[in-house]
C-alpha cells in the first residue's frame, strides 16, 4: 500500500472514530443498505420465474420446485393460473413498495449521520481555532479559514450521506447480482463478466485522474474563497484608488483557474462513463449471441428456459453495470471528502494554541506589573522586543510611545499573551502570568483598540458580548459615564439597533465609545488603551478623553498613543524604539531631556 494510500485510509480511520455517538444511527442505514443491495437482484429472479412459469409456461407447466413457489404457493385461492399470477403480481408490487420505503429510511438515516458528524466536527474546529495565538490568523487568510469551516466540512458530510455507505452497499448489490447469475447459468455468467476486468483496469484509471482533478480543485476554491472574502472587506480601498478594472482581471483569472480545475474532473466523466456504457454493451451483445447459438442448437421445448434465462440476465447485466457506474459516482464524492477532510485535520492537528498551564485562578490585579528583561520574536531570533524591562505601580499610568514598528502593541499582546515571550518573565504582583489561568488573567484586563470590531447585532449585544450577568442598566449608567449615551438614544431602536457588518453604519468615533462602554461594562482592573484616538476627529477625541479619564479612575493602565497630547499626563512614559526602551519618565522630564520624546513632542505641535 502507497504512502497516499496509507494516508487515506487513516483519514477515514479517523472519520469513522466520529461515527461512535451514532452507533445507531449508522447500524440502521448499514442494515437498510444490506437489504436494499439483496432487494434489487431479487427482483429480477422474480420476473424470470414468473416469465418461465406464466408466459413460456403457460402457467401450467412453469418450474414448481424452489422456495419462491413453495412460499407463494400457500397463497393460491385456486390452481388456477390467473390466481396464480394475481399473487406473483401482488408479491412483486410487495417487493416494490419495501423497497421503496427501506430506501427512505437508509437515505433519512444517511443523510442524519452525515449531518451529525459534521455538526461535531465544525464545533469541534471552531473552538480549536478559539484557542490559536493571533500570529496564526495574522499569516492565514480569512477566506481559507472559512473555506475549512464551511465547504470543506460540508463535503464530508457527504462521505457518510452518499458515499461510504452506499459505496458498501452497491459492492454488496454486486455480489448478490453475480450469485444469481451465477445460480441461473454459471457458464453464462463467465461470459458476461469478460469485460469486467477492462472496466476495472479504467476504474482505476478514472480514480486517480479523478483525486488530481479534486486536489487541484481544493486549491482553486481556496484561491476563489480568499480572493473575495478579502476583497469584498477591502472594496472601499479597490473603489478609492480606481482599480476596480485591474481587480477584475485578476477574479476572472482566478474564477477560469477554478472552472479549469472542474473542467478537468469533467473531462475524466465525460471519458469514464461512455466506457462503461460501452462495456455494458458488449455484454449485451455477448448475451445475445449465447442466446442464438443456443436456440440453434436445443430442442423447441428447452427454448423457454433460454427466453427465461435470457430475460434476467438482461435485467441483472443492466443492474450489474450501474452499480459501478454509481461506484465511480460515489467514489468521486469520496475522494472529495477525503481531500476535503485531510485539510480540515490538517487544521485540527495544527498546535498553535497558547498553553493554559496556569492553576492560579484567585489573582489581586491590585498589584504592580512587572516586565523583567522580555525578548520576543515573531520568527526565529528577529528579535521585535530586546530586553524590555520596567514596573507599572497599582493604579497608576504608563504611556508607551515611539515609532510605527518599534513594538509598543507587542508588548501589550504579551501582557494579555495573545503571542508568548521567549525570554524575561512578566508578573502581576507575585505572581507570573504564565502561572494564571488564561481566562482569569484575561477577565482582569479590558483593552481598547484603535481599530474597532463590531459584529452584526445591536448597540447592547455588542457591548454585553452574550454575557448575561451584565445588566441594561449596567450598560445605560456605563454609557452616560462616557458620554455616548445620548448618541445611542438617537439611533432607532436605541441600544437595540444593529449596527451591521463591523459597525459601518457608525462613525469611527462612535464605534471607539461603544468599545469605551465595553470595557467599562466588564469592570476591569487593568486597562489597555491602544491608540484609542489616532483615527478620530476632534469633537470625538474630546468626548473620547473625557471617556479615557473615566474609564481609568482607580485602574492600572497602559496607554498607546501617537497624539501625545492623549498621554502627557500619564505618571511614567516610556519611550521605545527599535525594540528597547530609549527614555523613561514624566513628561517634563522627558522634554528636558531634548531626546527622542522632545523631537516627537516638536513634530505634534510645533
Amino acid at each position: 500500500m502507497s504512502g497516499k494510500n496509507r494516508l487515506d485510509f487513516f483519514i477515514l480511520k479517523r472519520l469513522f472514530k466520529r461515527v461512535r455517538p451514532y452507533k445507531t444511527v449508522f447500524l440502521i442505514a448499514f442494515a437498510c443498505m444490506i437489504i436494499l443491495s439483496f432487494l434489487g437482484p431479487f427482483r429480477p429472479y422474480v420476473i424470470v420465474e414468473m416469465v418461465n412459469s406464466f408466459v413460456v409456461g403457460g402457467g401450467e407447466e412453469g418450474v414448481k420446485s424452489g422456495f419462491l413457489h413453495q412460499f407463494l404457493s400457500l397463497f393460491y385461492s385456486s390452481d388456477t393460473a390467473e390466481s396464480k399470477l394475481l399473487v406473483w403480481t401482488v408479491f412483486l408490487i410487495a417487493l416494490l413498495v419495501l423497497e421503496a420505503i427501506i430506501q427512505f429510511v437508509s437515505t433519512y438515516m444517511a443523510n442524519l449521520l452525515g449531518q451529525s458528524i459534521i455538526k461535531d466536527i465544525r464545533i469541534r474546529l471552531y473552538e480549536h481555532l478559539n484557542s490559536f495565538k493571533l500570529k496564526y490568523f495574522d499569516t492565514t487568510p480569512n477566506g481559507t479559514i472559512v473555506t475549512r469551516m464551511i465547504s470543506d466540512i460540508e463535503a464530508i458530510s457527504e462521505v457518510f450521506s452518499i458515499g461510504l455507505i452506499t459505496m458498501l452497499g452497491d459492492i454488496l448489490k454486486l455480489l448478490f447480482v453475480v450469485g444469481f447469475m451465477f445460480w441461473s447459468n454459471w457458464e453464462l455468467t463467465l461470459l458476461i463478466l469478460i469485460p469486467i476486468p477492462l472496466l476495472l483496469i479504467a476504474t482505476r484509471l478514472f480514480a486517480r485522474a479523478m483525486k488530481k482533478a479534486f486536489q487541484k480543485e481544493r486549491v482553486q476554491v481556496n484561491r476563489l474563497n480568499t480572493f473575495v472574502q478579502e476583497h469584498i472587506s477591502g472594496m472601499s480601498i479597490v473603489q478609492l484608488f480606481n482599480r476596480q478594472k485591474i481587480e477584475y482581471k485578476r477574479f476572472e483569472q482566478i474564477n477560469a483557474d477554478h472552472r479549469q480545475a472542474h473542467f478537468d474532473a469533467i473531462w475524466a466523466n465525460s471519458i469514464f462513463f461512455p466506457v462503461v456504457e460501452l462495456l455494458s454493451s458488449l455484454s449485451i451483445a455477448v448475451l445475445i449471441m449465447w442466446g442464438m447459438f443456443q436456440l440453434d442448437v436445443i430442442d423447441e421445448e428447452s427454448s423457454s428456459d433460454i427466453v427465461a434465462i435470457m430475460f434476467g440476465f438482461i435485467l441483472w447485466v443492466h443492474m450489474l453495470y450501474r452499480p459501478i457506474r454509481m461506484l465511480a459516482d460515489k467514489f468521486n464524492v469520496l475522494q472529495r471528502g477525503i481531500v476535503r477532510a485531510e485539510r480540515v485535520f490538517n487544521v485540527l492537528d495544527t498546535e498553535e494554541h497558547i498553553d493554559d498551564e496556569g492553576k492560579i485562578v484567585t489573582v489581586d490585579f491590585n498589584r504592580e506589573i512587572e516586565f523583567k528583561d522580555v525578548w520576543f520574536a515573531y520568527r526565529d531570533e528577529d528579535w521585535v522586543l530586546k530586553g524590555i524591562s520596567f514596573k507599572v505601580e497599582a493604579g497608576k499610568s504608563v504611556a508607551l510611545v515611539g515609532t510605527t514598528g518599534a513594538g509598543k502593541s507587542t508588548i501589550i499582546n504579551l501582557l494579555t499573551r495573545f503571542y508568548e515571550f521567549q525570554k524575561g518573565s512578566i508578573q502581576i504582583g507575585d505572581h507570573s502570568i504564565r502561572d494564571i489561568e488564561l481566562n482569569t488573567l484575561r477577565k482582569g484586563i479590558a483593552i481598547v483598540l484603535q481599530d474597532v470590531f463590531l459584529f452584526s447585532d445591536t448597540i447592547y449585544n455588542n457591548i454585553t458580548l452574550g454575557d448575561e450577568t451584565i445588566r441594561k442598566e449596567d450598560v445605560i449608567a456605563a454609557a452616560k459615564k462616557v458620554g455616548a449615551h445620548d448618541f445611542i438614544m438617537q439611533l432607532p431602536g436605541g441600544y437595540e439597533f444593529n449596527v451591521k457588518e463591523r459597525g459601518g453604519i457608525l462613525s469611527v468615533g462612535q464605534r471607539q465609545l461603544i468599545s469605551f462602554i465595553r470595557a467599562y461594562v466588564y469592570n476591569p482592573k487593568i486597562l489597555i488603551l491602544d491608540e484609542a484616538t489616532a483615527s478620530v476627529d476632534s469633537e470625538s477625541e474630546e468626548l473620547i478623553q473625557n471617556a479615557t479619564k473615566e474609564l481609568q479612575k482607580g485602574r492600572t493602565s497602559i496607554v498607546i498613543a501617537h497624539r501625545l497630547s492623549t498621554i502627557v499626563n500619564s505618571d511614567e512614559i516610556l519611550v521605545i524604539d527599535n525594540g528597547t526602551i530609549q527614555e523613561r519618565g514624566n513628561h517634563q522630564q522627558l522634554i528636558d531631556l531634548k531626546g527622542h520624546y522632545y523631537r516627537l513632542y516638536e513634530l505634534n505641535f510645533t
